[in-house]
């Protein structure tokens, strides 16, 4: 089974944003920092400064949170965070992951997938969330006075039964007949007529439906539980 990072295409918040001035110069620590790709130093040589470029803190305070939105609610099966290289790994210990739909509390009451311990600098750490359901992941530090660092969240899952690309989807109709059949139990796609022989019978529009048609009556059902 294909697992895709969602949290590439998802959007990013925190309860704060660290910030400093460097030689007259702000820097930020956004939330979005956790989700641009890079989980390491890009010039090779970890500093505090180089930091805003590639990773995300909140501000000291009670209860920090970072929270994911994935604009949709998907399967989600692994999520791996990664700490900063060049000091404090104290700053992603202890940090719960939340999955769920509910906004309560700032989403920071879903469901627990796991807890981070010490993660050394520069290392990730992944936990397996079995499939948990939800469209916001939470990275949170409950009771406690505390910066919250990550420098790379990633979300890895599979999207709901029943969804698929658009540009896919497009190019399947169920089978509908006028009539009632024992076909229709299984869902069955409608396979289009090629004109092209050798090349139109290769085309997705009519591989996808046959293969679809051809799987058991019990492997279709489960993508309608």
């Amino acid at each position: 089974m294909f697992l895709e990072n969602l949290a590439l295409k998802g959007i990013a918040v925190q309860s704060s944003t660290f910030t400093w001035v460097v030689a007259n110069d702000t820097h930020s620590w956004e939330a979005t920092k956790a989700i641009d790709g890079i989980r390491y130093s890009p010039s090779g040589t970890p500093n505090a400064v180089e930091t805003h470029t590639y990773c995300s803190i909140t501000g000291y305070e009670l209860n920090p949170w970072w929270r994911l939105d994935l604009l949709d609610s998907y399967y989600i099966y692994n999520v791996t965070v990664t700490n900063r290289d060049d000091c404090c790994p104290e700053q992603t210990a202890g940090v719960e992951i939340r999955i769920g739909n509910s906004l309560e509390n700032n989403g920071n009451n879903n469901t627990r997938c796991g807890v981070t311990s010490l993660v050394p600098l520069g290392s990730s750490v992944s936990f397996s969330c079995g499939g948990m359901e939800g469209r916001y992941v939470n990275m949170y530090i409950p009771n406690n006075q505390a910066f919250l660092t990550l420098c790379e969240v990633e979300v890895y899952g599979t999207a709901l039964s029943g969804t698929a690309p658009e540009y896919l989807s497009d190019l399947l109709s169920p089978n509908i007949s006028a009539r009632p059949l024992r076909s229709s139990e299984k869902r069955v796609l409608m396979v289009p007529k090629s004109r092209l022989k050798l090349w139109g019978d290769r085309a997705f529009s009519v591989v996808g439906p046959k293969l679809w048609n051809s799987l058991p009556v019990s492997a279709v059902a489960q993508w309608f539980m």
